[in-house]
């Protein structure tokens, strides 16, 4: 199996499960439906095309810099008629790392359709476009490889301000045959179509690994005092809304 990587950042980004009605909140990471949603955009899939082969291909996420929660709100209306207000949340200036694990000619085919997409891509909503490129390229190593052997991506800014030799990153992937899932996600989509979304339960590995700081001042201590949930307060917005 080989990994397919991509890089997701851009100014705004947002991965919703459970919004519904007023109040859309968004998770700390992006969704194995956002991934999906965005490769079946780049290939021209419609959103009542048959999704199964995407679905079946191993996912997971790295969080390189976890930005922070912003809550927007907006409201329609129209005459005689005003809709209520709509709590919305996104993730601001956050860059995730995100890997595709599959064989090595489909995942040939999702590259090429990165870079030259059917539908416009974004992060999550449609409002929210990715920054540069999106694919990294393709790795010939497993999915849990890559995600823990990649160098650290975050912006320079980032890396200056940790202050350590050393931080920890937080890794949320399917699990690999035989291996007990440490999560449940609901986030695996049946389908897109608007008549009848539908979505079901993966398990997931949720962990952090240590990698170098390349950005760490002279005598920085070699250790990470740093809270991946620091700047969000809570594990999962999801369960907090």
């Amino acid at each position: 199996m080989s990994t397919l990587l991509l890089r997701l950042a851009g100014p705004m980004q947002s991965w919703g499960v459970k919004g519904r009605f007023t109040r859309r909140p968004t998770e700390l990471h992006p969704t194995k439906s956002g991934i999906v949603g965005l490769l079946a955009a780049a290939e021209g899939r419609r959103r009542t095309d048959p999704i199964e082969d995407l679905v079946k291909l191993r996912m997971g996420v790295r969080v390189e810099q976890p930005g922070k929660l912003m809550r927007d709100f907006q409201t329609a209306s129209r005459p005689g008629v005003t809709a209520p207000l709509s709590y919305r949340y996104y993730l601001s200036d956050a860059v995730f790392l995100a890997g595709v694990e599959g064989p090595r000619e489909v995942l040939e085919g999702l590259d090429k359709a990165l870079a030259s997409p059917t539908f416009p891509l974004y992060l999550g909503r449609r409002a929210f476009p990715p920054e540069g490129r999106l694919s990294l390229g393709i790795e010939g190593d497993s999915l849990s490889d890559v995600l823990e052997q990649r160098p650290w991506d975050a912006s320079p800014m980032v890396m200056e301000e940790r202050r350590s030799r050393v931080v920890r990153l937080r890794i949320v992937r399917d699990v690999e045959p035989g291996e007990d899932p440490t999560a449940t996600l609901e986030d695996a989509p049946v389908s897109f179509d608007p008549d009848r979304r539908l979505f079901s339960s993966r398990a997931v590995r949720d962990y952090e690994i240590e990698q170098p700081n390349p950005k760490a001042p002279a005598g920085a201590p070699g250790h990470s005092d740093h809270d991946p949930f620091g700047y969000l307060g809570e594990m999962s917005v999801s369960q907090q809304m």
